[in-house]
């Protein structure tokens, strides 16, 4: 591993660290730094702000994780909710402070990217305009988004796997019905 990945590893715990006791509009980059050792400059060499850092934590905690899978919608999604439950105080206090948008873009940009992938596998040999597939996947990602947000909301008891489930009860086989709806 490159010398500059440990250290973004290392700012990385330590928010995370910091986040399961201190609100994240409180933690300075001074905290951080002093924490894990280094000088602001390091910080600044590596992320612009908090928020950077914040965002290179679920890309590179997430995104790899959900981009190195060959699954299924159902398996991918629910990484991602595992990877909330797992992390439940770091995503709480990232939900409940001013950063809660940078979660949720995240969470959008991936639920968008595993639909869209999903959406473009099911339709191969179809004859479905772009900007058709991309409502539909706007369409289950607002859904999607939406039931994690609400799962986050109510403290993440009920098991991801039951919830899987249930999203995938409600859609199974709409995918495939509206994508022969949509044909040209």
């Amino acid at each position: 591993m490159k010398l500059s990945n440990i250290t973004k590893r290392a700012m990385a715990q330590s928010l995370k660290k910091m986040l399961l006791v201190k609100e994240l509009d409180k933690i300075t980059i001074t905290d951080i730094t002093n924490d894990c050792g280094i000088n602001r400059q390091t910080f600044y060499y590596h992320f612009k702000d908090i928020y950077d850092l914040l965002e290179w934590i679920y890309k590179n905690e997430v995104i790899d994780e959900i981009d190195n899978k060959d699954e299924e919608w159902q398996q991918r999604f629910l990484y991602i909710f595992k990877y909330v439950l797992k992390n439940k105080e770091f995503v709480k206090n990232t939900y409940n402070s001013i950063s809660r948008e940078y979660l949720l873009r995240f969470i959008y940009m991936q639920t968008n990217k595993l639909l869209i992938d999903f959406i473009d596998k099911e339709s191969e040999g179809m004859n479905i305009k772009v900007e058709d597939k991309k409502f539909m996947a706007d369409f289950y990602k607002y859904g999607f988004v939406g039931i994690l947000q609400k799962w986050i909301e109510d403290g993440m008891k009920e098991e991801p796997e039951g919830i899987i489930r249930k999203l995938n009860s409600i859609i199974e086989g709409d995918f495939k019905k509206a994508l022969e709806k949509m044909q040209n």
